[in-house]
């Protein structure tokens, strides 16, 4: 790869296109979805539980019912953000807070695992005979650039991301072990500070048996790459001291009761509903994981020397597995998306120019085929016309009631006469 072919994209670009996508899912909307109404009512309920029989905030409930899927820390930050919020201030908006924070942690701490593993020897492209290759800095900030996007495209992240729910606490807390596992080997203090905050606050978001796999398997992944420079290979005290984490953290876990018995064996053997939710859940990311497993299949015959493949494998693989082995909730497959598009970026310098000539022209067709039926979906709901359309919107969101808005109106059609897109 030419230098010439990893020129930065504007910072001011990739920073307002994450703030759009994090801000639009939640601005402007009411916990209209069953998950977000039931996480909220738990954050509403301990944020006004005051008083010696206000409800445990180790225990929360919900109309008598304790929270099925053991999660603690998601309700603790929209309840703490409730009881800070001013007098006044829309509660559903304050519990949603932190979770805006969350899903910006994802894209951030998605971005800097992908450029440390990018800047790992293994991962850097073949120097050219009379020199002008990418720099490594260069080249592993254009793969971040790519897997950040890959990411934002993927169409299950759009469909969960925006819940105050558990599964983002998840997504953004088994994204900090990714980078912290990433980074192992460049920045240790920093990693390891990643590793216990991600291990820790995966288990109390009820998913501890994901952090222990995660933690521990990802780390002994990191320390098998042994050809790199003994700089930058992980050391066994950091690998000790994950596993430290990961014990003290199944102890707490034990001691809160968050071990919950998840296998749906009924399920297992419904393998087309897994691979039709892969299919259409991690789209458009897939295709371009595949094409990166097979241009580096010889690397993959070392893998243990190529953490840039094998990190975000074992975080695929878990995350696969815990779907099938949970009864195909798509909630599970959520955690798989970082590692996806971090597989996604390392397609980007194999491409040839015909390759790269077809995405963009199916990006094209697909992207205008998508807005064309927004529009016309939007339309339908303001005037009835088509018909159709509208009476869809009704049967699959009852008592939703379209609202016209000129800011809106102006921001989404500035395209259509030639304004910029974000």
């Amino acid at each position: 790869m030419a230098q010439g072919a990893v020129r930065r994209l504007p910072r001011w670009v990739l920073w307002t296109l994450c703030l759009a996508y994090v801000l639009s899912g939640f601005v402007g909307r009411t916990p209209w979805k069953a998950e977000d109404m039931q996480a909220f009512g738990f954050m509403r309920n301990l944020a006004l539980s005051i008083g010696p029989d206000g409800i445990s905030w180790l225990k929360p409930t919900l109309l008598g019912q304790a929270d099925l899927d053991a999660a603690l820390l998601p309700y603790w930050l929209g309840a703490w953000a409730i009881q800070l919020a001013p007098i006044g201030f829309p509660l559903d908006t304050a519990a949603r807070l932190p979770f805006i924070a969350l899903l910006g942690l994802t894209l951030a701490a998605t971005w800097y695992a992908v450029y440390a593993l990018a800047r790992t020897p293994a991962a850097q492209p073949v120097s050219f005979a009379f020199g002008g290759e990418a720099e490594p800095a260069d080249y592993a900030r254009a793969m971040a650039d790519g897997g950040l996007l890959a990411l934002i495209a993927c169409l299950g992240l759009a469909r969960l991301s925006h819940e105050a729910a558990p599964s983002l606490a998840q997504l953004a807390f088994s994204t900090v072990l990714f980078f912290a596992l990433a980074n192992l080997a460049r920045k240790r203090i920093h990693a390891l500070f990643g590793a216990a905050l991600g291990i820790f606050g995966l288990a109390l978001s009820g998913a501890p048996a994901l952090a222990m796999l995660l933690g521990a398997g990802g780390a002994i992944v990191m320390a098998l790459d042994t050809r790199k420079p003994h700089t930058l290979q992980v050391r066994r005290v950091d690998v000790a001291w994950i596993l430290i984490f990961c014990l003290t953290t199944a102890a707490i876990s034990s001691k809160l009761e968050l071990w919950q018995w998840r296998v749906d064996l009924p399920h297992l053997f419904e393998i087309k509903t897994l691979a039709r939710l892969l299919l259409w859940f991690t789209w458009p990311a897939w295709p371009l994981a595949l094409w990166t497993l097979w241009r580096w299949r010889y690397q993959l015959k070392s893998i243990s020397a190529n953490p840039h493949l094998s990190l975000p494998l074992w975080f695929l693989v878990v995350a696969i597995a815990s779907t099938w082995l949970s009864g195909i909730s798509d909630r599970a497959l959520l955690l798989a998306l970082p590692a996806l598009a971090t597989l996604a970026a390392f397609a980007l310098p194999t491409f040839k120019r015909s390759m790269s000539a077809f995405i963009d022209w199916f990006t094209l067709l697909f992207f205008s085929l998508g807005a064309l039926i927004i529009w016309t979906v939007w339309i339908s709901m303001q005037t009835g016309f088509p018909a159709q359309p509208a009476i869809n919107v009704a049967r699959l969101a009852p008592g939703f009631v379209a609202q016209f808005s000129w800011v809106a109106f102006i921001i989404a059609g500035r395209p259509l006469w030639g304004g910029p897109v974000l």
